[in-house]
């Protein structure tokens, strides 16, 4: 079909008038523009951080001293539940969330997401998602108690009546992702600016894109999974229940099914991110991008291979164990390739060390170092010693919250001056990264020796010889805890005032996003840039 260039001026005067966003909250309850909503999907998940974040002191504030100090142990099993499911779905997955709505039209040079009321929509059903979550609190019997893994019986038989309401929530966080997901793919696919070829598209890009497939590829078996809790419940059935013919063990793989895949959902986009900035502060090109690349699909294929190893001590045939021990070593090669990249992209550049580079400094160090500790958890005769205790909590801490949260932290110094045009406080946001970096370190590296040791996880009490290193590391937890307030301080200061941003922000940045003026303007590439 033609279509027709009308020159009419009152048409064209017409449509100015609806570039700027519109007034008050229906703005932001209507808005379909990626830029809002990106924002949006940001300014929740810090919210969660912060609820998530409490509920972790809790928990820290609990294990100071030997003893039951502070809590009742049935509210330490709620928040140990709690800290966990607000953290991945409340806080990081949405975070990811915003950074890809923000950034991904910029970075590809198309206008908008694909399928912007959708996005709206996507975004809108979270909190109310989280809502009910958190109402579960100030229910009769409390909320769910039963670990961010909701094991069956725990989850079926013995739980409180609230996990009717947790299974509500998770069934509309997993639709909000699905939906998010989708019109991640529909725009890359579709969307890119003329000479945007795959291969010459970010690695932030690459990493959501598969991300995205990930995501559509699990949900549904997490809504599955729930589903079959519900029935267990509510209608007799006995898909976890031994008395009646069924299995909990089928639980943990079904759960698991999805749980590994999803721990890649959250750190995937973290390479992404982090592959963004070490080129722009080591002022070089990404060393071997097309390795990243394929690196980033062969993480994502072996995702799905990998989830018995979280179950080596229920039982399972030793062949089971070998190959599910054999494909979790696997997947350290492509991590190690990335790590190797990362690595030889600084090498012998010209580096400085602004705030969004320390992060991603801290990332790779850290990151690497939780993976190494991982790859001792893949060890199936091994793991009988670790499984169950601080030692594994140690290990994801390690890969989710330097590798997650401070990629997130790096991302929101990297491009926060492209979004609203001002610079961030460079003195405070190395304050925040110094007391992060050693409180974070306070916290987890402790852990690793009290688990070693034997100390079990998610109980509220512990035996005299772990008092010393759980001091220790509650120290850390606030230390960490409050330093986030500095965060939030200079993101509100940078928001209201600070220093004029230029277009560029960062000397050696590349890519469509640096071309446009900062604050990035409301609608972006109403015509689309040529890629070379």
């Amino acid at each position: 079909m033609a279509t027709v260039d009308v020159d009419l001026p009152h048409v064209k005067d017409k449509e100015h008038h609806h570039h700027g966003p519109a007034k008050g909250l229906g703005r932001w309850l209507y808005t379909t523009n990626h830029k809002d909503i990106g924002s949006m999907y940001l300014i929740f998940s810090l919210c969660m951080f912060m609820i998530g974040g409490a509920m972790a002191l809790v928990i820290r504030a609990e294990l100071f001293q030997p003893g039951l100090q502070l809590v009742e142990p049935n509210f330490f099993n709620q928040m140990t539940t709690m800290h966990g499911l607000i953290m991945v779905f409340g806080a990081v997955m949405p975070a990811f969330v915003g950074m890809a709505n923000w950034m991904i039209p910029m970075q590809i040079g198309a206008p908008d997401m694909a399928l912007p009321r959708m996005n709206n929509w996507s975004f809108w059903i979270l909190p109310f998602a989280f809502l009910i979550l958190l109402s579960s609190l100030f229910m009769p019997g409390g909320a769910p108690n039963f670990g961010w893994t909701f094991y069956a019986p725990l989850s079926t038989t013995y739980a409180p009546e609230s996990v009717t309401f947790f299974i509500f929530g998770v069934h509309i966080m997993g639709a909000s992702s699905i939906m998010g997901s989708i019109n991640i793919i529909a725009t890359v696919l579709n969307m890119r600016a003329p000479g945007m070829t795959l291969m010459k598209m970010p690695l932030f890009v690459w990493t959501w894109l598969i991300t995205a497939f990930l995501l559509i590829a699990v949900m549904p078996v997490l809504a599955g999974v729930v589903t079959m809790m519900l029935m267990d419940i509510h209608f007799g059935t006995s898909f976890f229940n031994a008395a009646g013919g069924g299995d909990p063990v089928l639980f943990q793989h079904v759960f698991w099914f999805f749980g590994h895949p999803e721990v890649y959902i959250m750190i995937l986009p973290a390479f992404g991110i982090i592959s963004e900035i070490i080129p722009t502060f080591a002022r070089k090109r990404l060393f071997g991008y097309a390795s990243m690349v394929y690196a980033v699909a062969s993480i994502a294929l072996l995702s799905f291979v990998v989830w018995a190893h979280h179950m080596f001590t229920v039982g399972m045939p030793l062949v089971g164990e070998v190959f599910f021990m054999f494909a979790t070593m696997l997947i350290a090669v492509p991590t190690g390739v990335k790590v190797f990249n990362w690595v030889a992209t600084m090498f012998r550049g010209s580096m400085t060390f602004e705030t969004p580079m320390l992060f991603a400094l801290a990332f790779v160090v850290l990151f690497t170092l939780g993976g190494f500790s991982g790859l001792m958890l893949a060890i199936a005769p091994a793991d009988f010693q670790y499984h169950d205790t601080y030692f594994v909590v140690a290990h994801f801490h390690y890969v989710l919250v330097p590798g997650a949260i401070f990629s997130l932290m790096a991302g929101t110094y990297y491009w926060l001056p492209k979004w609203t045009g001002h610079q961030l406080n460079e003195t405070l946001g190395k304050v925040h990264f110094w007391l992060s970096f050693v409180g974070v370190n306070i916290t987890f590296f402790p852990m690793h020796f009290v688990g070693l040791a034997g100390m079990p996880r998610r109980i509220p009490d512990y035996a005299l010889q772990f008092a010393d290193f759980n001091s220790m590391a509650s120290v850390g937890a606030f230390i960490f805890g409050v330093s986030q307030l500095l965060f939030i301080y200079n993101i509100v200061q940078n928001v209201r005032a600070g220093q004029k941003a230029t277009d560029q922000v960062w000397e050696g940045a590349h890519g469509l996003e640096w071309t446009v003026p900062s604050p990035a303007p409301y609608h972006t590439f109403s015509t689309p840039p040529k890629v070379d």
